[in-house]
């Protein structure tokens, strides 16, 4: 329906001539095109970075029905341009009306599409397709906050970021298809690309998330199997399919599926969208839980999925006030730990400027090698020696102990620093959280002694 590639490595022997500029934008290379659009990989002058452009073919503008078409779709993506604010989804920076070749201006994302992924050659480890998934529940859910529905979620339009041959990072394009539940012009119903379809939208029925959450589920079938759930050759065999008959089992296509991913994917590719998980929450949390199901390592969690990440940061009194945003920016930039029983976190008489937050597990803390306190997931621990004006009080005075198996989060001043000052702010409201507690204990402990153990 729309441009097949918002933004990819730059391919080799890419067509030319290029066009030296596009508007302020400083031409590099054609990156992708699909049936009524081209990209192209250039530079913004004035920020000195690297955007993708995605502009409308000029020889479509002779033909009054495709620039309808065209016009349509790009009204579309131009109005979110600034709107969506996500780790996980690619950011519209700017619209250019054109009158011969209108034009999108994108965040750049050097990787490739999904569809690499697709081929039953190709194929990602369970692992990463679950936690492609889940980083893709958690970027639609965000959009539908907003009130938009993308209709069109595909390979084509996942962009993956590679590293080493492992797939670290995704991000959702193309919003040409999207519909605006706030908007108050009327919208075409019946659009996005066949074979990730859901029975009620490719039947021009209102849509809600549950549309979305079928499309992503199509996705990650083809990923797991090598194949999308209906295959044909004929368009209208695919529809009769998508009607009326089920994917083949999951198990049957690929050998290690796990039952409960599997069964996760044929529910939310049920016909009736009341049969699918119910909304983003749902289909994230089911994710994420078998994410969680494999078997942990020690040390740094170098390995451990973002998705279990987030997730443990969201179940977090500490992270309370937190958004989606922010706690990706935290996954990304703090310094994960894994601790077994008996390692020290502090050492009475140390100095120290770090601080953990314990996200799983339990430690003990020690004065003078007598226990005076136990401190569980969601405890800050260290912050009194990170928040010390000067370093005299920087002294830990207690030794802490891990009891049970733990994971914690760290950060130092320099780490913090990295953060944008939304999040910062939000450390800080949390820290002031923390001391009024530790506070109010204290004078608890001092009025009434024998409340406190």
């Amino acid at each position: 329906m729309t441009a097949q590639v918002l933004s990819l490595a730059p391919a080799a022997g890419a067509a030319l001539p290029l066009p030296e500029r596009i508007g302020k934008y400083l031409v590099e290379a054609k990156i992708g095109e699909g049936a009524t659009s081209e990209v192209f990989l250039a530079t913004d002058p004035f920020r000195n970075q690297k955007v993708a452009i995605k502009r409308v073919r000029t020889g479509l503008l002779v033909d009054s029905r495709e620039l309808h078409f065209q016009q349509r779709f790009f009204a579309s993506e131009a109005a979110l341009v600034g709107q969506l604010q996500h780790p996980n989804v690619v950011q519209i920076l700017d619209a250019v009306a054109d009158d011969v070749a209108p034009y999108l201006v994108m965040e750049y994302v050097a990787g490739v599409t999904l569809r690499r992924y697709c081929r039953a050659d190709a194929l990602l480890p369970i692992e990463q397709i679950v936690e492609i998934g889940f980083k893709c529940a958690m970027a639609l859910g965000y959009c539908y906050r907003q009130g938009l529905i993308h209709r069109d979620v595909k390979p084509a339009n996942l962009l993956v970021v590679v590293d080493d041959a492992q797939v670290v990072d995704v991000k959702i394009t193309d919003f040409g298809s999207v519909f605006n539940l706030a908007a108050d012009h009327t919208q075409v119903h019946r659009v996005g690309s066949l074979a990730y379809m859901s029975p009620e939208q490719l039947d021009g029925d209102p849509v809600d998330c549950r549309a979305d959450i079928y499309s992503l589920a199509a996705v990650l079938y083809h990923l797991i199997a090598g194949r999308p759930p209906f295959d044909a050759t004929q368009q209208q065999a695919i529809m009769y399919q998508i009607f009326n008959a089920a994917p083949p089992p999951l198990a049957g296509l690929r050998e290690g599926v796990p039952e409960r991913l599997a069964a996760l994917v044929h529910a939310a590719l049920a016909k009736e969208r009341d049969a699918r998980p119910a909304d983003w929450d749902a289909f994230a949390d089911a994710l994420s839980a078998l994410a969680r199901e494999r078997p942990a390592a020690g040390g740094v969690l170098k390995q451990v999925l973002d998705s279990e990440r987030f997730t443990l940061l969201r179940s977090l009194e500490f992270f309370a006030e937190f958004g989606d945003v922010e706690l990706w920016e935290v996954v990304h930039r703090a310094r994960w730990q894994r601790h077994g029983f008996g390692q020290a976190l502090y050492r009475k008489g140390e100095t120290g400027d770090s601080f953990h937050i314990i996200t799983q597990g339990q430690v003990q803390v020690y004065r003078d090698g007598r226990s005076v306190a136990t401190l569980a997931a969601g405890t800050s621990v260290g912050e009194m020696a990170y928040l010390a004006p000067n370093p005299e009080l920087r002294v830990h005075s207690v030794d802490i102990l891990v009891a049970q198996p733990t994971t914690t989060v760290s950060f130092t001043p320099e780490t913090l620093g990295q953060l944008s000052l939304g999040t910062r702010h939000l450390f800080d409201k949390a820290f002031i959280r923390v001391l009024v507690r530790r506070l109010h204990a204290a004078h608890e402990a001092i009025a009434h002694p024998r409340r406190v153990l």
